[in-house]
């Protein structure tokens, strides 16, 4: 530091852990639901998987989820995860679709994570329990005001933008 010149100081950020966030919507009934877990493995995801079957949808012959293209999100997961029967149960009960793997942007999960990110998670949280806290009060107020995602994406506006994933019938 010099004459005339401005003080200078470093802050460090002091970092806590880190945690992973599972997000479930399912955007015509105007429900989500955040589960947050230590790591991001396979085995947690086989977790959320028959969590949807056992818990959310116990009574649907057959669950539809969309989903990217992580590689944890493998129907093989589950059996890695459970025992064979326990695995072959939940997977009958699951389609996964894929959304395109440039396309990200076209699954309103990761809208809905936007909006828990901007609405309670924009402060610094000192550990996983008030992590916890702040997004199931987060969840439970989108649930109860009926929030749901304004999608406007036409299946015409997606010829025009992905026309280079649709096949031409002129070759």
């Amino acid at each position: 530091m010099g004459p005339g010149e401005p003080q200078r100081y470093d802050t460090e950020y002091e970092r806590h852990g880190t945690v992973n966030i599972f997000m479930f919507f399912e955007p015509l009934a105007n429900w989500r639901h955040v589960e947050v877990t230590d790591h991001r493995t396979k085995i947690d995801f086989a977790h959320c998987m028959k969590a949807l079957v056992n818990d959310f949808y116990p009574e649907a012959d057959v669950i539809h989820v969309v989903l990217d293209n992580l590689n944890t999100h493998k129907l093989a997961s589950l059996y890695e995860a459970f025992s064979p029967e326990e695995a072959h149960r939940i997977v009958q009960r699951l389609r996964f679709h894929y959304t395109p793997k440039h396309g990200s942007w076209l699954n309103m999960a990761e809208i809905e994570l936007s909006v828990l990110s901007r609405q309670a998670l924009a402060g610094r949280i000192p550990d996983k329990e008030t992590l916890v806290r702040e997004v199931r009060a987060w969840e439970k107020a989108r649930n109860d005001s009926g929030a749901t995602v304004d999608w406007q994406f036409t299946s015409d506006d997606a010829r025009v933008k992905l026309k280079r994933l649709y096949p031409s019938l002129n070759a």
